[in-house]
């Protein structure tokens, strides 16, 4: 049967795959252990010289189809195959498979997202999935796919459930190209991703904007935090303070605690940006512009958190027992507290001298802030 499995002169029989499959994780230890190798033996010549031959014989497309006699684990093993193909081979493909291959994709990912229960109830197969369109996303974008980022930003606004998943694939190309890209591509390629991203922001930034300004959907919302924060260590500066985005996260979401974690993470992130390290010559009047920036930061969170924002009370007294409140309290606040001492220490250590002028201005507020580190 394994050796069945291995004959590119027939069809793939899918009830043998699947069979072989299931031994890895139900056979003998025997039965394992010859499965496992089969499997890798099948995925080595898969991704070989010829994958364009190899992939047109295992059809990850009927693999993948409801119909199919393939569990979970199948379906899993079929897109791990995949994800080599493109990965490894994807310049060896004929354009008509890569196009092929990149709308079957596509289309999958919309269809799994669309829909709330299977988007919440596939969840390991959605991941799978957003790795590999990211993976094409590298190959395509943008020489082939030029239009990827409005695509992905006009589809986010036809459906939240969908909208949630792009903010996800959005997150995770972030950081393919901005926090892997030095292990994973050459530096010309890694430059022109990251030309790009930078070219398209303006999209991803409104859709950010749109989605804080009219969803009220926690997950999409804690997601969309959530892919800020991998962006704010790159784009240009103007988006985090030239805009309303701070005063958005202080005003509108801190003070909610389904999403004071995540958004006291993106504003950590803000207070921790070292401007004379991405601006070297950055000094007079624009220099200053900055501190200013930075002292209108501290300011409004430190108040926010220790005076409330004016239409609510203070999220913590300034003579709180912090040690016993961690003791004593929940997985989330303990996160809250860390992320409280966190915000403080990292701007602390960038912005100090900032941090004392505010201190003349207003001594309790800095002396509350100090109790909480």
């Amino acid at each position: 049967m394994e050796e069945q499995l291995l004959n590119f002169a027939v069809p793939l029989d899918l009830n043998v795959l699947e069979q072989v499959v299931q031994m890895v994780y139900t056979g003998t230890p025997q039965q394992m252990q010859s499965a496992q190798r089969t499997l890798s033996q099948l995925q080595e010549r898969i991704a070989g010289e010829d994958a364009a031959g190899a992939l047109n014989w295992f059809r990850v497309d009927q693999i993948l189809d409801a119909s199919a006699p393939c569990t979970a684990n199948t379906r899993f093993y079929a897109l791990q195959i995949l994800d080599g193909a493109i990965k490894y081979r994807w310049k060896t493909l004929p354009p008509p498979q890569q196009n092929g291959i990149k709308n079957f994709i596509v289309n999958l990912v919309i269809q799994k997202s669309s829909d709330e229960a299977t988007f919440r109830a596939e969840r390991v197969f959605m991941t799978k999935l957003n790795v590999i369109l990211v993976q094409i996303v590298k190959q395509e974008w943008p020489h082939n796919w030029p239009s990827f980022i409005q695509d992905i930003v006009n589809a986010s606004k036809t459906n939240e459930t969908l909208c949630e998943n792009n903010m996800v694939v959005l997150k995770l190309l972030s950081e393919e190209v901005f926090d892997f890209s030095r292990d994973e591509m050459t530096s010309v390629k890694a430059k022109k991703l990251k030309e790009s991203f930078n070219a398209d922001f303006s999209l991803i930034f409104q859709l950010c904007e749109y989605i804080m300004a009219n969803s009220a959907k926690p997950s999409l919302l804690v997601c969309t935090f959530q892919t800020l924060l991998k962006f704010l260590n790159w784009i240009p500066l103007g988006y985090i303070f030239e805009t309303q985005l701070v005063k958005t996260l202080v005003y509108k979401f801190l003070p909610n605690a389904a999403f004071r974690n995540d958004v006291l993470a993106c504003l950590t992130e803000v207070g921790s940006l070292d401007i004379g390290t991405i601006y070297e010559s950055l000094t007079g009047e624009i220099g200053a512009a900055y501190d200013s920036h930075f002292e209108a930061l501290f300011t409004q969170v430190a108040t926010a958190i220790l005076r409330g924002d004016g239409q609510g009370p203070p999220m913590v007294n300034a003579d709180l027992d912090m040690a016993q409140v961690w003791a004593s309290g929940t997985d989330h606040d303990q996160t809250f507290i860390q992320n409280l001492a966190l915000f403080f220490s990292c701007f602390f250590r960038q912005h100090l001298q900032i941090a004392e002028r505010t201190a003349q201005a207003d001594p309790t507020l800095l002396q509350a802030a100090l109790s909480l580190i």
